[in-house]
């Protein structure tokens, strides 16, 4: 992906011929000539997300019209997994469609949908698609979302941090949680510890959120992880508070002294 082309121009008729070709190994009567046409017709005059919903909605029209069976065809051409915590956006930038797609669509079976956004959120991410299933059924996310916090996979608990965050970039507020954050904070809390930089990040964006919104709940946690000895939790404060730190507010700054203390951090190392 070159640096220079803005990201919306990627979602273009060259990727709709290449969606075509790779729904066509997995599903022979798809109708390749009237998706692009489709595409084709509409895609210069709208920006990135519409382009988005544009081929989202074109997918619904001319996949089989079985949520079950469509969800199975879209899996076959997901490809290989990213090894890496980066690269989403540059190497995987084709499957966002299909994360649309499921922001769609996935009210039509939430387990089906919640099962796909695990293997979907390996290769590209799974934020945006779960968004509108948890205002759905949260119980029923919270508990993919425990399960994915505990996972091996550092994509997965990313997704388990990511996917709950309240004012979420480029997605709908999640209004949910923010009187009583401690059905995310539950989850947040089985990775406190996280060793992996790309899911500290997405936990102290998390916290930091909250702070904005609900500043009370968000110290009563970051007070109890203060008390922990773990330099990677240390870590997960430092950037959870990193504008109070930078504005200097004695609040934020008790906290991470605290910490510090307890993980014979020098003071002036942050």
């Amino acid at each position: 992906m070159s640096e220079n082309k803005p990201l919306k121009l990627y979602f273009d008729i060259k990727l709709a011929e290449y969606l075509s070709n790779e729904i066509l190994k997995v599903y022979k009567k798809f109708n390749k000539n009237s998706f692009i046409s489709i595409i084709s017709d509409k895609i210069n005059e709208l920006e990135l997300k519409d382009r988005n919903v544009l081929f989202a909605n074109s997918l619904t029209q001319f996949l089989t019209g079985s949520y079950k069976k469509d969800i199975e065809i879209l899996h076959n051409i997901l490809g290989p997994e990213n090894p890496n915590e980066t690269g989403m956006f540059n190497n995987y930038f084709h499957i966002w469609p299909i994360g649309t797609y499921i922001e769609i669509n996935g009210f039509k079976n939430i387990d089906i949908s919640l099962n796909f956004i695990e293997e979907l959120t390996k290769r590209f991410t799974g934020e945006f698609a779960v968004r509108n299933l948890i205002m759905i059924d949260p119980d029923k996310c919270l508990k993919y979302f425990n399960k994915w916090s505990m996972s091996s996979n550092f994509h997965l608990r990313r997704l388990s941090s990511e996917g709950l965050r309240p004012k979420l970039p480029w997605a709908k507020k999640l209004d949910l949680y923010i009187d009583n954050p401690q059905p995310v904070f539950n989850i947040l809390n089985n990775m406190k510890q996280d060793k992996i930089k790309f899911v500290q990040k997405s936990i102290a964006n998390n916290i930091n959120d909250y702070l904005k919104l609900n500043e009370k709940e968000a110290f009563k946690l970051l007070n109890n992880w203060a008390e922990i000895e773990d330099k990677n939790t240390f870590w997960i404060l430092k950037h959870a508070l990193r504008n109070y730190r930078k504005n200097k507010i004695q609040r934020g700054l008790s906290i991470l002294s605290k910490s510090a203390k307890v993980n014979n951090i020098e003071i002036n190392k942050y």
